[in-house]
């Protein structure tokens, strides 16, 4: 029996109630707005748009799934909103001052200016999921819909062309079989459809497979980032200080660093971030966050203070030529999903704000012509290539490649590609890297001591400074429907039994920052197997991204489920 769904039709439909999906959504609005206005003023000829602008969110509200560091560029706020004060823009402080350090186990060496790209004079710390619930807030009161807790499931494809999208369906239970109280997803059906999901984000992979988007572009690299939110004794920082750390837990041949932002006279933000080509199938980001805040120098800092949050997200590397194609037939892709982010100076938040409007440009030519083919829809590249975000992105275009050996070797190629323009030490122009879940070695490659031989000693959670996998999913806010299908899907458990467990060590439980994967020993025959915890989940997508069978794939679960990143 084919089940009978809702379905709703909008003009523009926005996946994704973060900065960029929200930036998107002002920005048309105020375009149609504006364009309306002439039409009813006699200052232009034609037929005003109906302007219907429809943004899901999977998460409960607007910031819920909202993390990043977040020092921010205003630059982008002050061209979305030039009618806005700097100053009631809702950051927490200008940047006051910082530096950037190299850790070792016992000491810190403060380098002596900041690196390239690195300095942050005129930008502000922010907490992202505040930023995003103050967008949402405009945005609604310039006309657009904004529905959350509803997670964008499936793509329509009509005639092999892009018709709308399927949210996903309610009770159903682990097995998939309807409960009394289903609900089928609803069919939401658009002339243009924005995905703003954020890195890796779920219909957004599926789009880029489906269409061959990224078949002249790098593969996209990641990282994972792991944060806490600290509230501290005052006078521990000054408000809006900024500092980044090189070095300690990581070893040489891993690309990632620390971040420790004063968001407040008594609130400091803590992670670390670390490139997901490393090595080692025991490297544990969580751990090494652990292993980070024992370090002399940020101890101090985080001693008499208590953890009040934490979360885990990953973050798209590959730059320029990592980014693929971002438009088709009624379709474009703006912000992490697309790959916009600069990573010499760690910043993101901007460049997704200004493609969403460079988006919005074209949507608003594309609802003009009642045209949303690939043809009119390309004005979106156009308008990059001549954009800020552009010239951002491509000088540094292969900044992240030149690191995939060591850190030595990656300072001397960004030297060098400062010197020349980007180009670097390349002969083509043009640096590659393997996807990140090729990069593994095996247990038996491994050489010297692994991550968790080495640190085993300092992987004891006091849970004051420290913390178990466990305590810190607690304080993600994380809950999700445990009657629900999981959402974590392996699709050969073989695989993990007889290759990875083996010959990788079963990897998931270490690279996972939520435990959401755990390698049990059956006490009768001693066979190891894969066990899943998806209640702990919190939507990082580590694991679609680091698998090296490419054997789990992440895919959306009930809307509103997962973390609820406050103020994160």
């Amino acid at each position: 029996m084919t089940t009978k769904r809702d379905v709703v039709h909008t003009d523009v439909l926005i996946i994704g109630g973060g900065s960029a999906g929200l930036a998107t959504s002002i920005h048309l609005a105020d375009l149609i707005r504006d364009y309306n206005q002439k039409i009813d003023q006699g200052q232009t000829p034609g037929t005003k748009l109906s302007g219907d602008i429809l943004l899901l969110e999977k998460g409960s509200s607007i910031g819920s799934h909202s993390l990043s560091g977040a020092v921010v560029n205003p630059k982008t706020f002050r061209k979305l909103f030039p009618e806005i004060e700097e100053k009631d823009f809702p950051f927490e402080s200008p940047v006051t001052g910082g530096g950037v350090y190299y850790l070792t186990k016992k000491y810190s060496l403060e380098a002596p200016f900041h690196p390239p790209f690195m300095g942050n004079h005129g930008n502000f710390v922010a907490c992202l999921g505040k930023v995003n619930r103050w967008l949402a807030d405009i945005a609604e009161k310039k006309g657009v819909q904004i529905f959350t807790g509803f997670s964008a499931h499936e793509l329509l494809l009509e005639n092999g062309k892009l018709a709308g999208i399927r949210t996903g369906d309610s009770g159903v239970d682990a097995q998939g079989e309807k409960q009394p109280n289903y609900q089928p997803g609803t069919e939401v059906r658009a002339k243009l459809i924005i995905f703003a999901e954020g890195p890796r984000g779920h219909l957004t992979k599926q789009l880029i497979k489906t269409f061959s988007l990224d078949q002249e572009s790098n593969p996209q690299v990641y990282s994972t980032g792991v944060k806490e939110l600290w509230e501290v004794p005052e006078g521990t920082l000054a408000p809006g200080t900024v500092i980044h750390t090189m070095g300690y837990p990581l070893t040489l041949d891993q690309f990632g660093g620390g971040f420790i932002y004063a968001i407040s006279k008594t609130q400091v933000a803590v992670g670390l971030v670390v490139g997901l080509d490393y090595e080692d199938p025991t490297f544990d980001p969580h751990n090494a966050f652990q292993v980070y805040k024992q370090q002399p120098f940020v101890k101090k800092i985080l001693e008499k203070g208590k953890m009040l949050r934490y979360g885990a997200k990953t973050i798209p590397e590959g730059g320029y030529f990592a980014m693929p194609k971002f438009y088709l037939d009624h379709a474009m892709i703006v912000g992490d999903s697309a790959g916009f982010l600069s990573m010499p100076s760690l910043k993101g938040v901007h460049l997704g704000m200004e493609s969403g409007m460079l988006a919005a440009d074209s949507a608003f030519e594309a609802l003009k012509k009642n045209d949303f083919r690939e043809g009119q829809l390309e004005r979106y590249q156009k308008l990059f290539e001549s954009s800020d975000a552009r010239k951002d992105l491509y000088r540094v275009r292969n900044f992240r490649q030149g690191f995939k050996h060591n850190l030595i070797f990656g300072m001397i190629h960004f030297g060098a590609q400062l010197f020349t323009g980007g180009w670097g030490l390349s002969l083509t122009g043009r640096l590659r890297m393997e996807e990140d879940g090729k990069r593994y070695k095996t247990l038996a490659q491994v050489k010297g001591k692994s991550f968790q031989e080495k640190f085993k000693d300092l992987l004891v959670f006091d849970k004051q400074l420290t913390f178990d996998k466990v305590t810190d999913v607690f304080y993600s806010g994380s809950q999700h429907d445990e009657h629900q299908p999981c959402h974590l899907l392996v699709p050969d458990r073989e695989i993990c039994r007889k290759v990875c467990i083996p010959k990788y060590g079963g990897p998931c439980q270490y690279f996972c920052p939520a435990e959401v994967y755990e390698i049990v020993t059956d006490p009768k025959t001693g066979e190891k197997d894969l066990h899943i915890h998806p209640t702990n989940c919190v939507h990082c997508k580590t694991c679609d991204i680091k698998e090296p069978l490419k054997n789990i794939t992440w895919v959306t679960p009930y809307g509103g489920d997962g973390p609820e990143y406050e103020n994160l």
